[in-house]
């Protein structure tokens, strides 16, 4: 069983977020990356699927070489090889291809991604390659058992769940609770410097949007503290500036 994961290098959740250039472009100056924690419950997922010698896990990241600190944490968790595909992500669709692409020329029997990224919280890759390779894709899944031909996979809806079972190559977007993230150790950490890293080219696609400018949220607004006995007051503040009654 081969399986390919996809990882994002996204910003530190403490991160102060900046943009440059006009607000179109972000600031990456003095921002810690990380592997999406999303990607991560995908990879813990699969390194628990391929233990015992089940199988092999890869990780393939859209980037460029500043994102191979992030490649080698996955590799330390437990991936056994890795692809950077050498490239600037623009969006999901042009990340998508890329990874859609790359998997055309190499076979897996899944492909696992987090159920979206931290930072543009898109949740748009895993559909995207699940249409560039005509394979069944299932989103937010919260649940994945293999018994080496058919994957069943569980997922919450409105008022249950739903359980698939899927035949054959597919792509599902993980979850928290598909899997607990796995914390690298010392030997992970050592072994992940020699492990496999491919850097392959990518393909030219058209470009059918940009990003023209990014915008940060309003401060919030100073807080008003109201006497407990002086409810007239707060009612008035509700109605007149707060305008939520």
């Amino acid at each position: 069983m081969k399986i390919l994961v996809c990882i994002s290098n996204v910003p530190d959740t403490t991160t102060k977020i900046t943009f440059t250039n006009d607000n179109t472009q972000f600031n990456t100056a003095g921002v810690q990356f990380i592997v999406n924690p999303y990607d991560e419950i995908a990879l813990s997922r699969a390194i628990e699927l391929c233990e015992g010698g089940k199988g092999t896990v890869t990780v393939v990241n859209v980037g460029e070489s500043a994102t191979e600190p992030t490649i080698r944490k996955a590799l330390a968790i437990g991936a056994d090889d890795a692809v950077r595909i050498n490239v600037t992500p623009r969006d999901a669709y042009f990340t998508a291809f890329q990874i859609a692409e790359y998997v055309k020329s190499n076979e897996f029997d899944m492909i696992l991604c987090g159920r979206e990224s931290i930072d543009y919280n898109g949740s748009q890759v895993a559909a995207m390659i699940g249409e560039f390779l005509d394979i069944p894709s299932i989103s937010i899944i919260k649940k994945l058992d293999y018994d080496g031909t058919t994957a069943t996979l569980e997922r919450e809806i409105e008022g249950g769940k739903e359980v698939l079972s899927v035949s054959g190559k597919f792509v599902a977007s993980c979850a928290e609770g598909t899997a607990e993230a796995k914390i690298p150790n010392m030997r992970g950490i050592m072994s992940a410097r020699t492990k496999p890293l491919q850097v392959v080219e990518a393909k030219e696609i058209e470009e059918l949007g940009k990003v023209t400018k990014f915008e940060t949220p309003a401060p919030r607004g100073a807080v008003k503290l109201i006497p407990a006995e002086n409810a007239e007051e707060l009612i008035t503040l509700l109605h007149t500036e707060a305008k939520v009654i």
